[in-house]
């Protein structure tokens, strides 16, 4: 491609809700931590290598039966979204989180897959999550 040398009428939505395609064997539930795996497609949230956050599922998909691809799952980038947690203290505002597992975060994991920032305290075990995915 060469660069520009008029105007262009560029596609464009939001992107706050964007539409992953499911991993083969998958089962994702509405309301959990949703990451893509290595190969690109979504899987339920997990601290595992090679795992990326990309946001909030908006609906249950089961794809136990499927391949890889044969489902999407819708789910939303933006947003504070409550979660479990564990020693959470109400100075932890701020701080970053990683995905445990789909429906916990956690200050520290092994692999780091990062899904947000604490922007509400709740209690010792439960924390509003920013998960804006800009």
């Amino acid at each position: 491609m060469t660069a520009l040398n008029s105007d262009r009428r560029t596609p464009y939505r939001e992107g706050t809700e964007l539409e992953f395609k499911v991993a083969g064997g998958a089962r994702i539930y509405a309301g959990s931590l949703v990451c893509v795996n290595a190969a690109g497609y979504a899987v339920p949230g997990a601290d595992t290598a090679g795992f990326k956050f990309v946001g909030v599922a908006r609906e249950s998909v089961d794809n136990a039966g499927g391949a890889n691809g044969d489902k999407t799952v819708v789910v939303r980038r933006k947003g504070v979204f409550r979660f479990a947690g564990a020693g959470l203290a109400i100075t932890d505002i701020g701080a970053s989180v990683n995905v445990s597992d789909d429906q916990t975060t956690a200050k520290s994991t092994s692999n780091n897959v990062a899904c947000g920032k604490i922007a509400e305290y709740i209690s010792a075990t439960e924390a509003g999550i920013d998960i804006d995915m800009r």
